[in-house]
């Protein structure tokens, strides 16, 4: 929930894709997301000092990256084949060749761009960031972040189908002490009167636990309604527990941290609107000696899945390779990805 423009980002590249990087400067995931600025905030301190002498709350993050951590355990689904050429031009400017072949969705070509501006808020943080990609058919994916102050942040995110606008939205983040709070329009048409309108807020209750809630208002000719939620996240020192109540049913995370090779994660998933539930395990295993990294997944739908990732040292070049298997529709794809540069 959260993201009015969930169709917006393009199809997100497999694992070996990874995110566009300059050197130096901010990291842009292949999703088109607004880029962290703060990591899971820690617990330490939290023991045995006074309230007078107690440190202060830490800035919980954002609302749409509570369950971030635990997804990120979980292999991406991969079918075909694809190339990404990734070249930077400057240490301000990248673009990027993606050329994909699939036998079960639409095969093309994409090009991408990313430019990072030189007003650096931090050691890999830089504004403002231009983001866009269009494919053989003219189709635009482009977003537009930037940070006003050094509390507000904006992004503005367009996309369209050919030659129409289809999506449109544009996000408000305030980054308090020890709270964030969001506003996003989606959209908007005064002509006709319709809209979305999506707000978050997340507190720092203690340094270990943080809660929030989102109300989604959402307005057309002829149909008007709200939809609002709960959010609550606890952090440990190598775990993090997230549930979120209300709309369309229930969500729940759990990332585990074992140790610097393995981390795992549990994720479950219940909707009222399909009278459904469903329960996922994942992990990721991490070679570092090898530049390897192994995610594997199985959800109670009967349906496991894995990817491998292999960086060429001292090659610019990752490859990928992935397998999904559905028992119940005896449906199996695979997927071999290189990603260049």
């Amino acid at each position: 929930m959260g993201s009015v423009l969930a169709a917006a980002s393009p199809s997100p590249a497999p694992t070996a894709a990874g995110g566009n990087q300059v050197p130096g400067l901010v990291s842009i995931p292949p999703g088109f997301s607004m880029p962290s600025v703060s990591s899971i905030p820690s617990t330490s301190g939290s023991g045995q000092e006074s309230s007078d002498s107690a440190p202060p709350l830490p800035n919980p993050g954002t609302y749409e990256e509570c369950h971030r951590k635990c997804k990120e355990v979980f292999p991406m689904e991969m079918e075909g084949v694809r190339l990404l050429v990734n070249k930077g031009l400057s240490n301000y400017f990248q673009v990027s060749h993606t050329v994909t072949l699939s036998t079960l969705g639409d095969s093309g070509y994409r090009f991408g761009s990313t430019y990072v501006g030189t007003k650096q808020t931090g050691p890999e943080e830089s504004f403002p960031v231009l983001v866009g990609d269009m494919d053989n058919t003219g189709s635009l994916n482009a977003q537009i972040i930037h940070q006003l102050t050094t509390a507000v942040r904006s992004k503005i995110a367009i996309q369209t189908q050919q030659s129409k606008f289809v999506n449109w939205q544009c996000d408000l983040e305030y980054r308090g002490k020890d709270f964030t709070s969001t506003v996003t329009f989606g959209n908007p048409d005064v002509v006709v009167g319709s809209g979305i309108l999506v707000t978050h807020y997340l507190q720092s209750i203690t340094p270990a636990l943080a809660l929030g809630g989102e109300l989604m208002y959402h307005r057309r000719p002829g149909e008007e309604g709200a939809v609002t939620s709960l959010l609550g996240r606890y952090t440990g020192p190598n775990y993090i527990a997230t549930l979120t109540l209300g709309g369309v049913g229930a969500h729940a995370t759990y990332y585990h941290k074992a140790s610097d090779q393995l981390q795992v994660g549990v994720e479950f998933q219940a909707s009222t609107r399909m009278q459904e539930t469903s329960t996922s395990f994942g992990y990721q295993v991490d070679v570092p000696k090898t530049n390897l990294v192994f995610k594997g997944t199985v959800d109670s739908n009967w349906v496991v899945g894995a990817t491998l990732e292999k960086k060429l040292l001292p090659l610019p070049l990752t490859l990928a390779l992935g397998a999904f298997l559905n028992h119940r529709k005896n449906k199996f794809q695979c997927g071999f990805a290189i990603t260049i540069g």
